[in-house]
């Protein structure tokens, strides 16, 4: 509102700056994420479970070294999947089934500023799992190594990669094809991609073609960084921008607001 005179106001009609609009969305978008349980559950508790369990009770042979040096590197690569790719698909698949994205891109935010608002939603999310999975690994001993640039920029990509196939499934499936679709592929990713199960565990054909998922990519990267030390893993880094810009192009292509 604007003053006309003393004590006197008059309405000012029009939208909020675009930079306010998605930062409010986006706060919005992390709290109904924080509040939902289902979503807690794919994002925080079973990555948690996951460090905790298989750090501690010798169930997968992990190779020489502490369990959860080769553990973390691979939980924080699944934080990342369950958050950008999993809880992202299935929730915005209901927000499309139940015309929360119609009435959404029909507001003053434009639907490249909704998209926007939900990617720093996820990477809120992913920053506090990023925290508090890197506290529970330090409790268990773990040592980490390597260069934090590359490490952001593998997490980076990596979400890039996700959102990006998240947003494809959401936008295409319907919302039911989508919960069951996202929770089958993080459940076939979890254990073929390198996530807790090491890839030379598998037989050679099958490494050479898990290797080229993003999830793979990213537990591997990580993997090669914080536990043994290496330089950029610019081969993991290739495959996740691969994904990325097939993904996000797929995405704003084919994504259907109805």
């Amino acid at each position: 509102m604007t003053a006309t005179g003393t004590g006197t106001y008059k309405p000012r009609p029009g939208a909020a700056p675009l930079p306010r609009m998605i930062a409010a969305q986006a706060l919005l978008e992390t709290k109904m994420l924080l509040r939902n349980g289902e979503q807690l559950l794919l994002t925080v508790v079973i990555p948690t479970l996951l460090l905790v369990l298989f750090s501690t009770v010798d169930i997968v042979d992990t190779g020489s070294g502490k369990a959860v040096d080769f553990l973390a590197p691979g939980i924080l690569a699944l934080a990342v999947m369950s958050t950008a790719f999993t809880g992202q698909a299935i929730a915005t698949g209901f927000e499309r089934r139940y015309g929360v994205l119609k009435r959404l891109a029909s507001s003053p935010l434009p639907r490249w500023g909704l998209m926007t608002a939900k990617t720093l939603s996820v990477l809120v999310t992913e920053v506090l799992q990023v925290v508090l999975l890197t506290v529970i690994a330090f409790a268990l001993g773990w040592s980490p190594h390597g260069n934090p640039f590359a490490v952001l920029l593998l997490l980076v990509l990596g979400t890039a990669a996700f959102s990006g196939l998240g947003l494809l499934m959401a936008g295409t499936l319907k919302a039911e094809a989508t919960l069951a679709a996202a929770n089958l592929v993080f459940l076939l990713l979890l254990v073929g991609g390198g996530v807790v199960v090491p890839l030379d565990k598998f037989p050679p054909g099958a490494q050479d073609v898990l290797g080229l998922l993003p999830i793979s990519a990213l537990s591997d990267g990580l993997r090669d960084v914080l536990q043994h030390g290496a330089g950029m893993p610019w081969g993991d880094l290739g495959i996740l921008g691969v994904w990325a810009v097939a993904g996000l192009a797929a995405a704003g292509k084919f994504f259907r607001w109805e």
